[in-house]
């Protein structure tokens, strides 16, 4: 009985399937944790849809900001995009099917047992753990909710950038969904930036990534993310883990195991030809 955690799988079908065949991954047993992003830019986002949602209970998954995207697609608020290449997903005859499922998928896994905490871009040095649940929260109560388009249509902004408990209404849900899904940089005082997407090495001062700046969350908890694929897993602090390495890009898709930490990795595979 294992848990296994796997970085931004952004529609890349067989590399995921290639890498849980390595890892002997058994969902009547095992525990299959995803850091979101499970769709855009790579070439079968309908095939990893399906076969996750098929997955059940095996799987703990969060939301990324492209699947949060392609809500907001399907719900016409946002343009489709052709380099994410979901078309083939959008008319789907299933595609209400799992649309549905999607939007009712969370955006904060946590385990007391493990001491894990898990979301697609990070957990703001503005927040404690109380408060981040909290957040997370309203999020995924308006996106169960039958005023989710409302939502959709007003989560994109990279304002507000600072949290406080005063924050209300769409202002909140924004800026929630910011830190949890699109989070790299913040100001020393944890204020977000939305705008420098560089390596760290690269990056302006004064800006700093958020998990090199002190946080609220107990420090026996492990923070897993994705996201930040240029990072490529290397350059965070002990108990934080960066699981994106950019297999959509032609880099890899990187698994953790949790028990022993051992790492597996798929290299991107070459496009299938049609004939």
């Amino acid at each position: 009985m294992s848990t296994y955690l796997i970085g931004d799988i952004h529609g890349c079908y067989r590399e995921l399937r290639a890498l849980l065949t390595n890892a002997n991954f058994d969902p009547k047993k095992d525990t299959l944790w995803l850091t979101g992003d499970l769709v855009a830019r790579g070439p079968n986002s309908l095939k990893v849809l399906r076969y996750v949602k098929q997955l059940g209970s095996a799987v703990r998954m969060v939301l990324g900001n492209h699947d949060l995207h392609l809500l907001g697609v399907y719900a016409g608020i946002s343009r489709n995009k052709p380099k994410d290449k979901i078309d083939t997903l959008l008319s789907a005859p299933d595609a209400d099917e799992l649309i549905n499922w999607l939007r009712k998928q969370p955006l904060l896994q946590f385990d007391d047992d493990l001491k894990l905490l898990m979301t697609h871009a990070g957990i703001t040095p503005q927040w404690d753990l109380e408060t981040a649940k909290m957040c997370a929260s309203e999020v995924e109560t308006m996106l169960n909710s039958s005023c989710y388009p409302l939502f959709l249509n007003s989560m994109y902004g990279d304002m507000p950038n600072n949290w406080s408990p005063e924050l209300s209404g769409l202002a909140r849900l924004r800026f929630s969904t910011n830190a949890l899904t699109r989070m790299r940089y913040c100001f020393p005082n944890g204020q977000l930036d939305m705008l420098c997407k560089d390596k760290p090495e690269n990056a302006p001062a004064p800006l700093r990534p958020w998990f090199e700046l002190e946080r609220q969350i107990p420090s026996e908890y492990a923070i897993v993310f994705g996201h930040w694929a240029s990072l490529e897993g290397q350059g965070t602090p002990e108990r934080f883990y960066a699981l994106d390495t950019g297999c959509c890009w032609g880099g890899q898709l990187t698994m953790l195991r949790w028990e022993d930490k051992q790492y597996f990795t798929q290299s991107s595979l070459p496009a299938v030809k049609q004939h």
